[in-house]
């Protein structure tokens, strides 16, 4: 794979892991941490303790993927996440991802200063994105996802899950979705060199799919793309281990430290300089 430069920062894959760091602008983020409502001020705060642990990607989405969560309007999603991606540009050279499936939103967001697409429907929601992307020349990160809202089940203490969703061979089925969507990127006239996969987990799949998934991501890996994973918080830890998102840290620890020892080249996370020791750690074992 060739390595990615972006902002003047190179991606080099396989020689560490890089960590992007969540900012919801979202009053429903299924983890707790949705900023929208405590204004500007504190999710700039938020996003500069994340880059003085030495975050790599800052991705800010303005709408929440939780299962049952309700969508919102491009120009609500626009309010919400502009301001912040604008002031981030102004202050820092660290790359932005605009994490949306709204080629509307994509674009104004790249110029207000976003640098990566990260579009959770992996261009099958939007037809307009794949072009846009192909003709902004940035980088796109697509992800797999089954979510049906008819599939998701929600405890209170727990929060959502996904249930009886049924693949014919899961690891199967998800590569050669995902590699559906990376025709639809190239054929748009996006390069191989920009384009990232990510399994989805948590996005229709059960608990045990997703701890399935998780531990043969070396398959994913094998297609020839950077994975990115993104096992933060989420409900496939609380309900593996019983605990509610607040005490999810430790499940997310051991989803991130497993997945860099299946190839894991990006780890989206909440808690960023938590993971990113656990990442340092692991790498040292691993890519040593």
């Amino acid at each position: 794979m060739k390595n990615l430069t972006i902002n003047n920062k190179t991606f080099e894959w396989g020689t560490r892991t890089y960590i992007m760091g969540i900012l919801n602008l979202t009053p429903d983020s299924f983890s707790g941490d949705g900023l929208m409502g405590q204004g500007l001020a504190a999710a700039l705060e938020q996003a500069r303790g994340f880059v003085e642990a030495g975050v790599d990607i800052l991705d800010i989405g303005g709408e929440s993927t939780r299962p049952g969560a309700a969508p919102v309007t491009a120009e609500e999603e626009l309010e919400r996440v502009l301001p912040l991606i604008t002031s981030l540009s102004d202050e820092f050279e660290i790359p932005l991802s605009i994490d949306t499936y709204k080629a509307s939103v994509a674009r104004e967001a790249l110029t207000a200063g976003a640098v990566i697409i990260n579009d959770v429907w992996a261009f099958l929601a939007d037809p307009e994105l794949a072009p846009l992307a192909a003709q902004a020349g940035v980088p796109v990160i697509l992800m797999h996802n089954r979510s049906n809202p008819n599939d998701a089940a929600v405890k209170e203490r727990l929060g959502g899950r996904y249930i009886g969703v049924a693949y014919d061979n899961l690891l199967e089925d998800v590569k050669g979705e995902l590699l559906d969507s990376v025709n639809l990127a190239k054929r748009a006239g996006v390069p191989d060199e920009k384009i990232i996969l990510d399994p989805g987990i948590g996005f229709g799949k059960t608990v045990e799919q997703n701890l399935e998934l998780l531990n043969r991501l070396d398959e994913i890996r094998s297609l020839g793309y950077p994975v990115l994973l993104g096992p933060s918080r989420k409900s496939f830890i609380g309900y593996t281990l019983d605990l509610p998102l607040e005490d999810r840290v430790e499940g997310t620890a051991a989803a991130v430290a497993v997945g860099i020892t299946r190839g894991a080249d990006i780890i989206r996370v909440h808690d960023v300089p938590q993971m990113i020791r656990i990442a340092r750690m692991t790498d040292a074992i691993v890519r040593s």
